[in-house]
């Protein structure tokens, strides 16, 4: 069983990575929002083509995420991955011990 309890391991440790790099790209997101892009640029256009999908449906579900001219949808974003790095992470790393 200690084989299935590594790969558990490994899946946390990997939705840990992958978390985290996406936090940064809504940072990065939400620092470029702050001057005015070059909307043809590559690195903007990358980032608002991996980013619009997840906060466009935060604005909708939540009606008070872009009030008042500022948008607090990467901010939600960013707590929500956090609770996700912070529960389903060390779930699976006990699940895996437990195994192991």
């Amino acid at each position: 069983m200690f084989v299935l309890g590594n790969f558990i391991s490994a899946v946390a440790n990997l939705i840990n990575f992958v978390l985290g790099a996406y936090m940064w790209v809504i940072v990065g997101r939400a620092i470029i929002s702050w001057v005015n892009p070059d909307p043809y640029n590559p690195i903007v256009r990358f980032l608002f083509d991996i980013t619009e999908p997840v906060l466009g449906r935060i604005r909708r579900m939540i009606p008070f995420a872009s009030a008042g001219g500022i948008d607090f949808s990467p901010m939600i974003l960013i707590l929500i991955i956090l609770f996700l790095q912070s529960f389903i992470v060390p779930t699976l790393h006990g699940i895996a011990r437990s195994l192991g």
